[in-house]
């Protein structure tokens, strides 16, 4: 039988369930079972214990039928235990470095005990870390072992299942299990401890115990809170069948008091209806089971003035002190909030009474790249709209140079405006793929639909907190306050909606949709995109290769990654090149198609200012990228991509990035500008190699691009119509759209096998090309 039987419950912790397995598994100290319990969650827990479950014989995956909650979820796991030793970690949190070999070597150098105590650290979305502060009463001078009446001190801590390590005879012997409801743990911590004949201490953080931001059920209101009565009255229960343990009643009566005062001081907990009932069942559990005697001076004078008013019942006197004490602290804000008012614009005055007039159901607000021209999810998700509900109104923010993008029936919203503030004010829907106006206040009613822009290779939201170098903010608070206000984020994949649940926690409904800007690559006909290359100026048969890398956090001035000349002169006649500078980098906004002054060559467009990234995806015969989140959308067209990857490095570690991408690319990796040349010069761009690893890529990103999301997105959020959502196609069945006639001419259709005639394919394992 294994050392440790590591029991692991899991609901609605999709975004950090893998770390929290993760963190069990690269332990040290391997002899363990791993058991991880799907308590009938809804999100992807379940998929990802099976994941885990498959590919190591020591993770053992339970799945209940309907959700229980986490005390019989952890008896699920208990019923399949059979370590010497059982240890509970949520499945949000995560174990320490090293933390199984420390509990094993204690283990052994204090004879077995019945409960081990271990320390843990506070995680915050911060990234703050912050080590219990009550860690000195796991000081381990002294006996190895003890009785709980030795250290009394121990019963003041935190009294959670996952801070200990108990032996799995003394939990039988016991008959420990755990309740129904919250705050399950106290019915379970107590009577253990008391009961243990023997307990040792560890003094090192074991746990990581994650603060979320949102989530969270202690932090969720609740009558379920009330549950905390019942738990109590388990543990009075427990302490009546045993009569040696009656001396504990006066420590665990105080302990019940500050756990019911701490709860009803959260306002995130109770219902405002329900607050008076918990005061008064408070009320009665403390008379009931108070022990005789003085409370003890080691509780404040605070303390003992606050439980004495609960236990009496007198919620008036007590609330009365608790605003007393919260008006104090909040007169200075409000002082500062006046003089605020008073230095607010005519406009931001126009804005708060719009505010008060009622919204318009059928007005729907759209924006893309902070105030840019029609484009991007935003746009896709538009047109679908008036398509479906001619009805609707839409509009667009943007600045007005970018007004000849947006189709005749969207009205133009120029930003700061008083039509801008009126439409904030009063649209029930406002979509966009970036972030609204700081100032906004989402009213009751309003509908807010965040699209992004891409799935995220690179390190995004609170996953940038230790990469100062690549966020032009620090302000992640303010990131995260837009982030409350969004109703429904759009996610493309599972990857991405793991990343950004994980760095942008907030409470919205992630739609795992796809992107509705890559629907184009599923209407557009062949004729469309030879119509497409002449309004480019693509030369007819020439291969169009779009080149389009992404911006370098590490740097300030532009990067040239490619000498253009060099690369089409050893490509010869038949390649065409198409440069789409990233729009950190762009210059020419107002000059789509025009070439900038340093790119003067009749084979190379710069097409940084084009309107569309999908038009020119579908115009080009292939993709030239390096890090650029277009890759995930371009693999959606099943057409040839490569990496070009010169500063994998230096970009890893500057930016950061959720996958080591030169392991599973789309297609061939070019190192240098040498190797990129090759690639075309070859047909290796285009051969069996490149189309396994673009099929591989695309199964596991295009899970939803099938040319359906913007109607998904419309019936879901717009029209209330979840029935009519339609079902994802099969990648199998997906039909892109076509490439050029004749396009690359060098040896046969793109995307396909080179031509019988072509050159052959160099081994796998050359350098440079394959992973």
């Amino acid at each position: 039988m294994p050392r440790f039987s590591v029991i692991v419950p899991a609901y609605k912790v999709q975004a950090y369930l893998q770390e929290s397995l993760d963190s069990v598994l690269t332990q040290s100290c391997t002899d363990l079972e791993l058991i991880a319990v799907d308590d009938a969650s809804p999100d992807g827990c379940g998929a990802i214990i099976d994941e885990y479950a498959s590919r190591d014989p020591r993770v053992t995956a339970v799945h209940l039928a309907h959700n229980l909650g986490l005390g019989p979820a952890r008896n699920a796991g208990l019923a399949r235990a059979t370590g010497d030793y059982l240890l509970f970690l949520d499945g949000d949190d995560t174990l320490a470095p090293g933390a199984l070999q420390a509990i094993a070597d204690r283990l052994k150098d204090t004879g077995s005990p019945d409960i081990l105590v271990y320390d843990y650290a506070r995680t915050f979305w911060t990234g703050e870390v912050v080590r219990n502060r009550l860690a000195h009463r796991l000081c381990e001078d002294g006996p190895a072992s003890f009785r709980l009446a030795d250290r009394p001190s121990l019963l003041g801590m935190l009294m959670v299942v996952w801070n200990k390590a108990y032996r799995r005879e003394y939990v039988e012997r016991e008959g420990l299990s755990f309740p129904t409801g919250l705050y399950e743990d106290t019915p379970w911590t107590y009577p253990a401890l008391l009961a243990a004949e023997s307990v040792a201490v560890l003094d090192r953080v074991c746990v990581y115990y994650r603060q979320r931001r949102t989530g969270s059920i202690m932090s969720t209101t609740s009558r379920a809170h009330l549950d905390v009565f019942d738990q109590y009255e388990r543990v009075f229960g427990f302490l009546a069948t045993r009569p040696e343990l009656e001396r504990w009643r006066p420590a665990l009566h105080r302990r019940m008091a500050q756990h019911f005062c701490a709860v009803y001081a959260d306002p995130r907990r109770l219902p405002r209806a329900s607050r008076a009932e918990f005061f008064t069942r408070a009320s009665v559990l403390l008379r009931r089971h108070r022990a005789a005697g003085s409370p003890p001076r080691s509780l404040s004078r605070t303390d003992r003035i606050r439980h004495a008013l609960m236990r009496l019942g007198v919620r008036r006197t007590y609330r009365t002190l608790s605003v007393l004490r919260a008006a104090a602290l909040a007169a200075g804000g409000a002082a500062g909030s006046l003089g605020r008012g008073l230095r607010e614009s005519a406009l931001r005055l126009h804005y708060r009474v719009q505010r008060l007039l009622p919204l318009w159901p059928e007005l729907a607000v759209f924006s893309a790249y902070w105030h840019g021209g029609y484009a991007c999810n935003p746009a896709a998700i538009e047109a679908k709209l008036r398509e479906l509900a001619p009805r609707m109104r839409t509009a667009w923010i943007c600045d007005p140079r970018h007004a000849a993008t947006l189709p005749p029936q969207t009205a133009l919203l120029r930003p700061g405006s008083a039509a801008y503030w009126t439409a904030l004010a009063r649209a029930t829907y406002l979509t966009t793929n970036v972030n609204f106006d700081r100032s906004l206040v989402k009213r009751p009613g309003q509908v807010l639909l965040q699209t992004q822009h891409g799935t995220p290779l690179k390190r995004v939201g609170l996953d940038l907190q230790d990469r100062p170098a690549a966020t032009p903010t620090t302000d992640f608070a303010g990131l995260l306050r837009g982030a409350d206000q969004w109703d429904y984020l759009l996610s493309a994949n599972r990857h991405s909606t793991l990343v950004w649940e994980r760095a942008v926690p907030s409470s919205y409904t992630t739609l795992e949709y796809g992107y509705p800007r890559n629907d184009a690559f599923h209407r557009a006909t062949q004729q469309e995109v030879v119509e497409l290359r002449e309004r480019l100026g693509i030369p007819a048969g020439s291969t169009a290769i779009l080149y389009a890398p992404t911006h370098r956090d590490y740097r300030r001035s532009r990067p040239e990654h490619l000498d253009f000349e060099r690369v089409l002169r050893d490509l010869g006649p038949r390649f065409t090149l198409l440069v789409r500078r990233h729009l950190t980098y762009a210059e020419s906004p107002d000059t789509a198609g025009a070439a900038a002054p340093e790119l003067r060559h009749p084979r190379l467009i710069d097409v940084s200012a084009h309107p569309s990234v999908e038009e020119l995806c579908l115009a080009s015969d292939a993709l030239v990228t390096d890090y650029s989140s277009l890759m995930f959308d371009y693999a959606a067209l099943d057409r040839p991509m490569v990496i070009h990857a010169d500063d994998w490095e230096a970009y890893e570690a500057a930016r950061g990035t959720y996958f080591d991408l030169r392991s599973c690319p789309p297609g061939a990796i070019a190192r240098t500008e040498d190797e990129l040349v090759d690639i075309f010069a070859t047909g290796h761009w285009r051969g069996s190699r490149s189309a396994q690893l673009r099929a591989a890529f695309r199964a596991r990103f295009c899970t939803h691009d099938d040319g359906l999301a913007a109607e998904r997105v419309v019936r879901r959020v717009f029209l209330g119509q979840p029935s009519l959502v339609p079902p994802v196609v099969p990648l199998h069945e997906r039909r892109p759209a076509p490439a050029a006639p004749s396009a690359g001419a060098a040896g046969g259709p793109a995307g396909g096998s080179p031509a019988a005639t072509g050159p052959t394919l160099a081994p796998l394992t050359t350098p440079g090309l394959w992973p």
